[in-house]
Protein backbone atom coordinates (compact mmCIF):
# COMPACT_ATOMS: atom_id res chain seq x y z
CA UNK A 1 0.00 0.00 0.00
CA UNK A 2 1.57 3.25 -1.16
CA UNK A 3 1.40 6.61 0.53
CA UNK A 4 0.34 7.46 4.05
CA UNK A 5 -2.89 6.03 5.51
CA UNK A 6 -4.00 9.55 6.52
CA UNK A 7 -3.62 11.09 3.02
CA UNK A 8 -7.24 10.57 1.94
CA UNK A 9 -8.62 11.88 5.22
CA UNK A 10 -6.58 15.08 5.06
CA UNK A 11 -7.63 15.65 1.46
CA UNK A 12 -11.35 15.29 2.27
CA UNK A 13 -12.89 18.65 3.29
CA UNK A 14 -14.19 18.76 6.86
CA UNK A 15 -17.78 19.67 7.70
CA UNK A 16 -16.45 21.61 10.72
CA UNK A 17 -15.07 25.13 10.85
CA UNK A 18 -13.80 24.63 14.41
CA UNK A 19 -14.76 21.39 16.17
CA UNK A 20 -13.60 22.69 19.58
CA UNK A 21 -16.44 25.22 19.57
CA UNK A 22 -18.87 22.28 19.56
CA UNK A 23 -17.45 20.74 22.74
CA UNK A 24 -18.94 21.58 26.12
CA UNK A 25 -15.43 22.25 27.45
CA UNK A 26 -15.32 25.35 25.21
CA UNK A 27 -15.89 28.64 27.03
CA UNK A 28 -18.14 30.83 24.83
CA UNK A 29 -18.24 34.61 25.05
CA UNK A 30 -22.04 34.54 25.01
CA UNK A 31 -24.23 32.49 27.37
CA UNK A 32 -27.84 32.65 26.14
CA UNK A 33 -30.71 32.24 28.62
CA UNK A 34 -28.51 32.61 31.71
CA UNK A 35 -28.84 36.38 32.21
CA UNK A 36 -30.62 36.05 35.57
CA UNK A 37 -28.00 33.68 37.00
CA UNK A 38 -25.10 35.80 35.72
CA UNK A 39 -26.63 38.91 37.28
CA UNK A 40 -27.03 37.23 40.70
CA UNK A 41 -23.45 35.88 40.79
CA UNK A 42 -21.98 39.13 39.42
CA UNK A 43 -23.78 41.18 42.09
CA UNK A 44 -22.08 39.11 44.79
CA UNK A 45 -18.58 38.77 43.29
CA UNK A 46 -18.21 42.48 42.45
CA UNK A 47 -17.26 42.89 46.12
CA UNK A 48 -13.94 41.18 45.31
CA UNK A 49 -13.06 44.09 43.00
CA UNK A 50 -13.55 46.43 45.96
CA UNK A 51 -11.21 44.36 48.13
CA UNK A 52 -14.12 43.04 50.19
CA UNK A 53 -15.08 39.42 50.86
CA UNK A 54 -17.98 38.20 48.68
CA UNK A 55 -20.51 35.90 50.30
CA UNK A 56 -19.97 32.18 49.93
CA UNK A 57 -22.35 30.67 47.38
CA UNK A 58 -23.91 27.39 46.28
CA UNK A 59 -25.01 26.99 42.67
CA UNK A 60 -27.57 24.22 42.12
CA UNK A 61 -28.90 22.65 38.95
CA UNK A 62 -29.04 19.47 36.89
CA UNK A 63 -26.12 18.39 34.69
CA UNK A 64 -25.74 20.57 31.62
CA UNK A 65 -27.65 23.55 33.03
CA UNK A 66 -24.71 25.91 32.46
CA UNK A 67 -23.40 26.19 36.04
CA UNK A 68 -19.76 25.54 35.20
CA UNK A 69 -19.80 27.56 31.97
CA UNK A 70 -21.37 30.56 33.71
CA UNK A 71 -18.95 30.38 36.64
CA UNK A 72 -15.88 30.11 34.40
CA UNK A 73 -17.14 33.03 32.28
CA UNK A 74 -17.76 35.28 35.29
CA UNK A 75 -14.47 34.38 37.01
CA UNK A 76 -12.53 35.09 33.82
CA UNK A 77 -14.22 38.51 33.51
CA UNK A 78 -13.63 39.15 37.23
CA UNK A 79 -9.91 38.36 36.99
CA UNK A 80 -9.51 40.53 33.87
CA UNK A 81 -11.27 43.47 35.52
CA UNK A 82 -9.15 43.08 38.63
CA UNK A 83 -5.95 43.36 36.57
CA UNK A 84 -7.39 46.36 34.77
CA UNK A 85 -8.07 48.32 37.96
CA UNK A 86 -5.10 46.99 39.95
CA UNK A 87 -7.04 44.88 42.45
CA UNK A 88 -5.86 41.29 42.58
CA UNK A 89 -8.61 38.66 42.23
CA UNK A 90 -7.50 35.01 42.01
CA UNK A 91 -10.17 32.49 40.94
CA UNK A 92 -9.27 28.77 41.17
CA UNK A 93 -11.56 26.08 39.72
CA UNK A 94 -11.42 22.59 41.27
CA UNK A 95 -13.22 19.56 39.80
CA UNK A 96 -14.12 17.59 42.92
CA UNK A 97 -14.95 14.46 40.93
CA UNK A 98 -11.28 14.04 39.99
CA UNK A 99 -9.69 15.89 42.92
CA UNK A 100 -11.76 14.21 45.58
CA UNK A 101 -10.11 14.31 49.01
CA UNK A 102 -9.44 17.16 51.43
CA UNK A 103 -5.68 16.70 51.10
CA UNK A 104 -5.72 16.71 47.28
CA UNK A 105 -7.97 19.78 47.08
CA UNK A 106 -5.80 21.75 49.51
CA UNK A 107 -2.62 20.67 47.66
CA UNK A 108 -4.15 21.64 44.29
CA UNK A 109 -5.13 25.08 45.62
CA UNK A 110 -1.69 25.61 47.13
CA UNK A 111 0.15 24.56 43.97
CA UNK A 112 -2.04 26.86 41.87
CA UNK A 113 -0.44 29.73 43.79
CA UNK A 114 3.20 28.87 43.02
CA UNK A 115 4.91 32.14 42.12
CA UNK A 116 8.50 31.07 41.52
CA UNK A 117 10.72 28.05 40.98
CA UNK A 118 12.03 28.61 44.49
CA UNK A 119 8.72 27.56 46.03
CA UNK A 120 8.20 23.88 46.75
CA UNK A 121 5.37 21.88 45.17
CA UNK A 122 3.04 20.44 47.79
CA UNK A 123 3.42 16.69 47.21
CA UNK A 124 0.56 14.51 45.99
CA UNK A 125 0.66 12.78 49.38
CA UNK A 126 2.84 12.62 52.46
CA UNK A 127 2.36 15.86 54.39
CA UNK A 128 0.06 16.15 57.42
CA UNK A 129 -3.18 17.83 56.35
CA UNK A 130 -2.70 20.73 58.78
CA UNK A 131 0.71 21.46 57.22
CA UNK A 132 -0.90 21.59 53.74
CA UNK A 133 -3.58 23.96 55.08
CA UNK A 134 -0.98 26.23 56.74
CA UNK A 135 1.04 26.32 53.51
CA UNK A 136 -2.09 27.24 51.52
CA UNK A 137 -2.83 30.13 53.91
CA UNK A 138 0.78 31.33 53.64
CA UNK A 139 0.68 31.30 49.84
CA UNK A 140 -2.71 33.02 49.68
CA UNK A 141 -1.42 35.85 51.87
CA UNK A 142 1.79 36.05 49.85
CA UNK A 143 -0.27 36.49 46.65
CA UNK A 144 -2.70 38.85 48.39
CA UNK A 145 -6.02 40.11 47.07
CA UNK A 146 -9.26 38.15 47.08
CA UNK A 147 -9.26 34.42 46.28
CA UNK A 148 -12.37 32.83 44.77
CA UNK A 149 -12.35 29.05 45.25
CA UNK A 150 -14.82 27.23 42.98
CA UNK A 151 -15.55 23.64 44.03
CA UNK A 152 -17.28 21.99 41.07
CA UNK A 153 -19.32 18.82 41.78
CA UNK A 154 -18.94 19.56 45.47
CA UNK A 155 -21.64 16.98 46.30
CA UNK A 156 -19.32 14.18 45.08
CA UNK A 157 -16.60 15.29 47.49
CA UNK A 158 -18.93 15.69 50.47
CA UNK A 159 -20.57 12.28 49.97
CA UNK A 160 -17.15 10.65 49.74
CA UNK A 161 -15.16 12.36 52.48
CA UNK A 162 -17.55 14.45 54.59
CA UNK A 163 -17.54 18.22 55.17
CA UNK A 164 -14.20 18.77 56.96
CA UNK A 165 -12.73 20.54 53.92
CA UNK A 166 -15.71 22.89 53.66
CA UNK A 167 -15.51 23.65 57.36
CA UNK A 168 -11.84 24.60 57.01
CA UNK A 169 -12.33 26.67 53.85
CA UNK A 170 -15.39 28.47 55.21
CA UNK A 171 -13.30 29.50 58.23
CA UNK A 172 -10.09 30.26 56.34
CA UNK A 173 -10.60 34.05 56.48
CA UNK A 174 -9.88 33.97 60.22
CA UNK A 175 -6.43 32.46 59.51
CA UNK A 176 -5.82 34.80 56.57
CA UNK A 177 -6.71 37.89 58.61
CA UNK A 178 -4.48 36.78 61.47
CA UNK A 179 -1.45 36.37 59.18
CA UNK A 180 -1.93 38.87 56.34
CA UNK A 181 -4.32 40.81 54.14
CA UNK A 182 -5.68 38.21 51.68
CA UNK A 183 -9.37 37.27 51.71
CA UNK A 184 -11.31 34.31 50.33
CA UNK A 185 -14.80 33.16 49.32
CA UNK A 186 -16.03 29.71 48.31
CA UNK A 187 -18.45 28.83 45.50
CA UNK A 188 -19.84 25.29 45.54
CA UNK A 189 -21.43 23.84 42.38
CA UNK A 190 -23.76 20.88 42.82
CA UNK A 191 -25.96 18.68 40.62
CA UNK A 192 -27.72 17.41 43.76
CA UNK A 193 -30.23 19.74 45.40
CA UNK A 194 -30.22 17.56 48.52
CA UNK A 195 -26.48 17.36 49.10
CA UNK A 196 -26.69 19.93 51.91
CA UNK A 197 -28.34 17.21 54.01
CA UNK A 198 -24.82 15.79 54.38
CA UNK A 199 -23.49 19.06 55.84
CA UNK A 200 -23.10 20.05 59.46
CA UNK A 201 -25.50 22.99 60.17
CA UNK A 202 -22.53 25.26 60.97
CA UNK A 203 -20.95 24.51 57.59
CA UNK A 204 -24.26 24.95 55.80
CA UNK A 205 -24.89 28.36 57.38
CA UNK A 206 -21.49 29.63 56.22
CA UNK A 207 -21.36 28.01 52.79
CA UNK A 208 -24.95 28.70 51.82
CA UNK A 209 -24.96 32.46 52.44
CA UNK A 210 -26.16 32.92 48.85
CA UNK A 211 -27.66 30.31 46.53
CA UNK A 212 -28.58 30.35 42.84
CA UNK A 213 -30.69 27.66 41.19
CA UNK A 214 -30.11 26.99 37.48
CA UNK A 215 -33.32 25.79 35.85
CA UNK A 216 -33.01 23.18 33.07
CA UNK A 217 -32.99 24.51 29.51
CA UNK A 218 -36.11 23.83 27.45
CA UNK A 219 -35.98 22.64 23.84
CA UNK A 220 -36.27 26.18 22.43
CA UNK A 221 -33.40 27.47 24.57
CA UNK A 222 -31.23 24.49 23.64
CA UNK A 223 -31.95 25.16 19.98
CA UNK A 224 -30.72 28.77 20.43
CA UNK A 225 -27.52 27.53 22.09
CA UNK A 226 -26.85 24.98 19.34
CA UNK A 227 -27.56 27.54 16.63
CA UNK A 228 -25.02 29.99 18.04
CA UNK A 229 -22.37 27.28 18.44
CA UNK A 230 -23.05 25.82 15.00
CA UNK A 231 -22.59 29.24 13.35
CA UNK A 232 -18.98 29.25 14.60
CA UNK A 233 -18.24 25.54 14.57
CA UNK A 234 -19.96 23.97 11.54
CA UNK A 235 -19.94 25.07 7.91
CA UNK A 236 -23.00 26.91 6.66
CA UNK A 237 -25.67 24.80 4.97
CA UNK A 238 -24.34 21.51 6.37
CA UNK A 239 -27.12 20.85 8.90
CA UNK A 240 -30.21 19.29 7.31
CA UNK A 241 -33.78 20.20 8.14
CA UNK A 242 -34.87 18.92 11.52
CA UNK A 243 -31.36 18.19 12.86
CA UNK A 244 -31.13 21.06 15.37
CA UNK A 245 -34.73 20.62 16.62
CA UNK A 246 -34.18 16.87 17.09
CA UNK A 247 -30.90 17.33 19.01
CA UNK A 248 -32.60 19.97 21.18
CA UNK A 249 -35.67 17.80 21.82
CA UNK A 250 -33.60 14.74 22.76
CA UNK A 251 -31.46 16.78 25.16
CA UNK A 252 -34.56 18.47 26.64
CA UNK A 253 -35.81 14.98 27.53
CA UNK A 254 -32.52 14.50 29.42
CA UNK A 255 -33.46 17.27 31.91
CA UNK A 256 -32.47 20.11 29.54
CA UNK A 257 -28.83 19.05 29.27
CA UNK A 258 -26.86 21.46 27.06
CA UNK A 259 -23.82 19.16 27.19
CA UNK A 260 -25.93 16.36 25.78
CA UNK A 261 -27.21 18.63 23.00
CA UNK A 262 -23.68 19.70 22.04
CA UNK A 263 -22.43 16.10 22.06
CA UNK A 264 -25.33 15.07 19.81
CA UNK A 265 -24.74 17.75 17.19
CA UNK A 266 -20.96 17.23 17.20
CA UNK A 267 -21.10 13.42 16.97
CA UNK A 268 -23.87 13.64 14.32
CA UNK A 269 -21.57 15.77 12.17
CA UNK A 270 -18.70 13.34 12.76
CA UNK A 271 -20.96 10.47 11.64
CA UNK A 272 -21.80 12.33 8.43
CA UNK A 273 -18.08 12.94 7.79
CA UNK A 274 -17.24 9.27 8.37
CA UNK A 275 -19.97 8.24 5.92
CA UNK A 276 -18.67 10.67 3.29
CA UNK A 277 -21.98 12.58 3.34
CA UNK A 278 -22.10 16.28 2.52
CA UNK A 279 -24.93 17.08 4.94
CA UNK A 280 -25.95 16.07 8.45
CA UNK A 281 -29.39 14.47 8.47
CA UNK A 282 -31.78 13.12 11.10
CA UNK A 283 -30.50 9.54 10.71
CA UNK A 284 -27.01 10.75 11.66
CA UNK A 285 -28.50 12.12 14.91
CA UNK A 286 -30.01 8.71 15.68
CA UNK A 287 -26.62 7.07 15.06
CA UNK A 288 -24.97 9.61 17.35
CA UNK A 289 -27.57 9.04 20.07
CA UNK A 290 -26.87 5.28 20.12
CA UNK A 291 -23.11 5.81 20.21
CA UNK A 292 -23.23 8.36 23.03
CA UNK A 293 -25.50 6.16 25.17
CA UNK A 294 -23.20 3.15 24.70
CA UNK A 295 -20.06 5.24 25.32
CA UNK A 296 -21.48 6.61 28.58
CA UNK A 297 -22.63 3.29 30.04
CA UNK A 298 -20.03 0.77 28.81
CA UNK A 299 -17.04 2.08 30.86
CA UNK A 300 -19.15 2.17 34.04
CA UNK A 301 -20.38 -1.41 33.56
CA UNK A 302 -16.88 -2.69 32.77
CA UNK A 303 -15.49 -1.42 36.07
CA UNK A 304 -18.23 -2.95 38.27
CA UNK A 305 -17.11 -5.70 40.67
CA UNK A 306 -18.55 -9.18 39.86
CA UNK A 307 -21.21 -9.11 42.59
CA UNK A 308 -22.51 -5.71 41.45
CA UNK A 309 -22.68 -7.01 37.87
CA UNK A 310 -24.76 -9.95 39.08
CA UNK A 311 -27.15 -7.69 41.00
CA UNK A 312 -27.57 -5.41 37.96
CA UNK A 313 -28.06 -8.45 35.73
CA UNK A 314 -30.78 -9.66 38.10
CA UNK A 315 -32.63 -6.35 37.65
CA UNK A 316 -32.35 -6.64 33.87
CA UNK A 317 -33.54 -10.27 33.90
CA UNK A 318 -36.61 -9.26 35.90
CA UNK A 319 -37.36 -6.51 33.38
CA UNK A 320 -36.87 -8.96 30.52
CA UNK A 321 -39.53 -11.07 32.22
CA UNK A 322 -41.93 -8.12 31.93
CA UNK A 323 -41.60 -6.74 35.45
CA UNK A 324 -41.25 -3.08 36.45
CA UNK A 325 -41.10 -1.39 39.87
CA UNK A 326 -39.24 -4.49 41.04
CA UNK A 327 -39.09 -5.23 44.78
CA UNK A 328 -35.77 -5.90 46.52
CA UNK A 329 -36.90 -9.46 47.26
CA UNK A 330 -37.61 -10.09 43.57
CA UNK A 331 -34.14 -8.83 42.64
CA UNK A 332 -32.56 -10.96 45.36
CA UNK A 333 -34.30 -14.17 44.28
CA UNK A 334 -33.06 -13.85 40.66
CA UNK A 335 -29.64 -12.70 41.89
CA UNK A 336 -29.36 -15.84 44.04
CA UNK A 337 -30.15 -18.04 41.04
CA UNK A 338 -27.76 -16.02 38.83
CA UNK A 339 -24.91 -16.67 41.29
CA UNK A 340 -25.35 -20.43 40.75
CA UNK A 341 -25.11 -20.03 36.96
CA UNK A 342 -22.07 -17.78 37.45
CA UNK A 343 -20.41 -20.23 39.84
CA UNK A 344 -20.25 -17.82 42.75
CA UNK A 345 -21.55 -17.78 46.33
CA UNK A 346 -24.39 -15.32 46.90
CA UNK A 347 -24.29 -12.47 49.41
CA UNK A 348 -26.92 -11.79 52.03
CA UNK A 349 -30.03 -9.81 51.08
CA UNK A 350 -28.88 -6.95 53.31
CA UNK A 351 -25.58 -6.74 51.42
CA UNK A 352 -27.41 -6.88 48.07
CA UNK A 353 -29.53 -3.94 49.25
CA UNK A 354 -26.30 -1.96 49.78
CA UNK A 355 -25.12 -2.90 46.28
CA UNK A 356 -28.44 -1.68 44.86
CA UNK A 357 -27.80 1.66 46.54
CA UNK A 358 -24.37 1.80 44.85
CA UNK A 359 -25.91 1.06 41.45
CA UNK A 360 -28.48 3.80 42.10
CA UNK A 361 -25.69 6.28 42.89
CA UNK A 362 -23.94 5.32 39.61
CA UNK A 363 -27.15 6.06 37.69
CA UNK A 364 -27.52 2.48 36.41
CA UNK A 365 -30.77 1.88 38.27
CA UNK A 366 -33.45 4.00 39.89
CA UNK A 367 -34.43 2.91 43.37
CA UNK A 368 -37.20 4.76 45.18
CA UNK A 369 -38.83 4.07 48.53
CA UNK A 370 -42.63 3.93 48.50
CA UNK A 371 -45.16 3.66 51.31
CA UNK A 372 -47.34 0.54 51.49
CA UNK A 373 -49.58 1.93 54.22
CA UNK A 374 -49.94 -0.53 57.08
CA UNK A 375 -47.55 -2.89 55.28
CA UNK A 376 -44.70 -0.43 55.79
CA UNK A 377 -42.27 0.93 53.22
CA UNK A 378 -40.49 -0.85 50.38
CA UNK A 379 -38.23 -0.08 47.43
CA UNK A 380 -39.25 -0.05 43.78
CA UNK A 381 -36.33 -0.70 41.42
CA UNK A 382 -36.05 -0.05 37.68
CA UNK A 383 -33.00 -0.01 35.42
CA UNK A 384 -31.90 3.29 33.86
CA UNK A 385 -30.52 1.67 30.71
CA UNK A 386 -31.63 3.42 27.50
CA UNK A 387 -33.96 1.26 25.43
CA UNK A 388 -31.80 1.82 22.35
CA UNK A 389 -28.87 -0.20 23.74
CA UNK A 390 -28.43 -3.91 24.46
CA UNK A 391 -27.57 -3.66 28.16
CA UNK A 392 -27.14 -7.40 28.75
CA UNK A 393 -25.01 -7.63 25.58
CA UNK A 394 -22.72 -4.86 26.86
CA UNK A 395 -22.41 -6.64 30.20
CA UNK A 396 -21.51 -9.96 28.54
CA UNK A 397 -18.86 -8.17 26.44
CA UNK A 398 -17.43 -6.76 29.68
CA UNK A 399 -17.51 -10.16 31.43
CA UNK A 400 -17.87 -13.28 29.25
CA UNK A 401 -18.76 -15.37 32.33
CA UNK A 402 -22.13 -13.57 32.34
CA UNK A 403 -23.06 -15.44 29.16
CA UNK A 404 -23.89 -18.49 31.29
CA UNK A 405 -26.00 -16.25 33.54
CA UNK A 406 -27.86 -14.88 30.53
CA UNK A 407 -28.60 -18.35 29.16
CA UNK A 408 -29.61 -19.88 32.50
CA UNK A 409 -33.14 -20.88 33.42
CA UNK A 410 -34.91 -18.91 36.16
CA UNK A 411 -37.91 -19.29 38.42
CA UNK A 412 -39.50 -15.87 38.81
CA UNK A 413 -41.66 -15.00 41.81
CA UNK A 414 -45.35 -14.66 40.99
CA UNK A 415 -47.14 -11.42 41.81
CA UNK A 416 -50.52 -11.79 43.43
Amino acid sequence: MGGNIFDNFLAHPSLFINKEVMRHSHSPKELPHREREIKAIRFNLVEALKGQIPSNMILYGVTGAGKTAVTRFICSQLEDKGKQIGNSVNPVHVNCRTIDTQYRVLAFLGNSLLESHEMEDIPFTGWPTDRVFDELVRRMNRRGGVHVIVLDEIDHLVKKTGDDLLYNLCNINEDLKRRGSARCCVIGISNDLKFTEYLDPRVMSRLGQESVIFSPYDAGQLSDILQKRAEKGIKKGILGEGVLPLCSALAAQEHGDARRALDLIRVSTEKAEQSGDEKVEVHHVRMAQNQIECDQITPVIKTLPPQQKLVLFAVLLNERNGLSNIATGEVYEIYRQACKHYGSNNLTQRRVTDLLSNLDMLGLINSKTVSRGRYGRSKEINSCMPESIDATGIMIQADESLDSVNNGSYRFQSRL
